[in-house]
């Protein structure tokens, strides 16, 4: 095999290929050996085919066998010899070959920049630390207590008043006929929040336990049965009990209720809470400040095909119209994915950062164990779904790089009351919206280019023109 340099332009690169023919042809007497012992024909003994007859029948389909396997192997030496790192699949264009003679074919590469690493001790970002107040604390309990159905059963001579909690049994016709779903049992309903149908609870007030009351009221639109949608309907109903709210006493009973050992521990569940509320929003902030950091002390040439389809991904589902009038605002922010994905996989690879099967895993567990009634359809999801999982160690890989550059460079940390931090969340979320109008978030920037940054040569099948 012969490998030479035709032209280099930047970033592309295209090389002559030439295999010499009894290279293939020496390929292509091995392959008729290796047949001749296991093929079958009828008239002759099994491995006792004459090479002649063998050649006849098979001879297309093994040269195109032949060839497709040297294209593939002298291809990945090609790039190996002359120390390319392709962005993307080469293109080969067959110049010149047949059964007897040389193969020539070039190979236009676009390979991946040499990134030159930038220090990053310098890069400074914010690590944000809430300040829960002891009054946010209180207010988050007070509004879990008011939510609690805590009711007191009622004398039987009081009336039902708005907010009681009526219990009853009822049998409901239309048009004097009993109608399927027509008749509940023990049916629990709190008045004045109208959830069981418009205008129901309103007819219920100033009942008295063990009375018997007349509702009327219209079917919903998306009553089941479809034949009594919007229909007029009368519900005879038999008040079983009435009980009315009570003020819910917050205390180490009220915590323990909700799973905490005492008050004192509700209070510091609920802190930490609120505080995780706000961690997710404020840590993206922080990422992308770094980001914003590194790709600008960076300087790199970027492959055009890697440009291309990050475009192409951008403008799946926009109209061509939309893509047209932000040219030039997305050919900035594809740039922008490209040259990050290619410097956070740099920095990755020159600390042997990688994310295991083990790592994946226990990333799923962790999914797992905020849906436990969903195991079962989170495990699925992942099995039948390899982008998904791909997407997930893509993520932990990101999560991996980040956290080496916040170990690297200078943490300032900021405490803030939940007020600024609610601020600082807005106002990035109105500069996103100015700034990416059709566009996804940063936290989108880098991830889909690892994939074709981490994907060795011999890994992938040449695309012929």
């Amino acid at each position: 095999m012969k490998v030479t340099v035709d032209s280099k332009k930047g970033l592309k690169t295209n090389l002559k290929i030439l295999v010499d023919k009894k290279t293939i042809n020496e390929r292509i007497e091995f392959r008729f050996t290796e047949l001749s012992k296991s093929i079958n024909l009828k008239g002759f003994r099994p491995g006792k085919v004459p090479a002649e007859v063998l050649k006849r029948q098979f001879g297309k389909a093994v040269y195109g066998e032949v060839l497709e396997k040297i294209l593939q192997e002298t291809s990945t030496k090609a790039l190996e010899e002359k120390k390319i790192k392709p962005a993307g699949q080469p293109k080969l264009d067959l110049k010149s070959h047949g059964e007897g003679k040389d193969l020539n074919y070039t190979l236009e590469v676009n390979e991946l920049p040499t990134i030159l690493l930038k220090p990053i001790n310098n890069i400074k970002f914010v690590d944000y630390k809430i300040n829960i107040t002891d009054g946010e604390v209180k207010k988050r309990i007070d509004d879990i207590a008011k939510n609690q159905n805590n009711f007191k059963e009622k004398n039987e001579k009081d009336f039902a008043t708005q907010n009681d909690s009526v219990v009853f049994n009822y049998e409901a016709t239309v048009e004097n006929k009993a109608f399927e779903g027509g008749q509940g049992k023990n049916t629990q309903i709190v008045l004045g929040k109208d959830l069981f149908i418009k205008g129901f609870d309103k007819q219920l007030l100033g009942v008295k336990k063990n009375e018997s009351r007349e509702v009327k009221a219209v079917l919903p639109e998306n009553y089941p049965k479809k034949e009594f949608a919007n229909k007029k309907a009368i519900f005879k109903c038999e008040i079983l009990s009435i009980k009315s709210p009570e003020v819910q006493i917050v205390d180490d009973q009220f915590a323990k209720n909700l799973g905490a050992k005492d008050l004192l521990d509700l209070k510091e569940l609920v802190k930490r809470q609120i505080q995780s509320q706000y961690k997710m929003n404020l840590d993206a902030i922080s990422k992308e400040s770094i980001l914003n950091q590194i790709e600008k002390i960076h300087k790199i040439d970027l492959p055009d095909n890697l440009v291309e389809q990050e475009l192409e991904l951008i403008a799946k589902g926009l109209k061509k119209e939309d893509v047209e009038k932000n040219k030039q605002k997305t050919e900035k922010v594809a740039k922008k994915r490209i040259k990050l994905g290619l410097i956070l996989n740099e920095l990755a690879e020159k600390n042997n950062l990688k994310v295991n099967e083990e790592e994946v895993k226990n990333e799923i567990q962790k999914q797992i164990q905020t849906m436990p009634q969903q195991q079962k359809q989170v495990l699925e999801y992942y099995q039948k779904n390899p982008s998904a999982t791909a997407n997930l160690r893509g993520t932990l890989y990101e999560e991996k790089i980040i956290n080496l550059i916040k170990d690297k460079s200078k943490k300032i940390i900021k405490t803030i009351s939940t007020k600024e931090a609610e601020q600082l969340i807005k106002d990035q979320q109105k500069n996103h919206s100015h700034s990416h109008d059709h566009d996804h978030d940063h936290e989108k920037d880098s991830k889909k280019v690892k994939k074709t940054v981490k994907s060795s040569p011999n890994k992938k099948k040449i695309r012929k023109k």
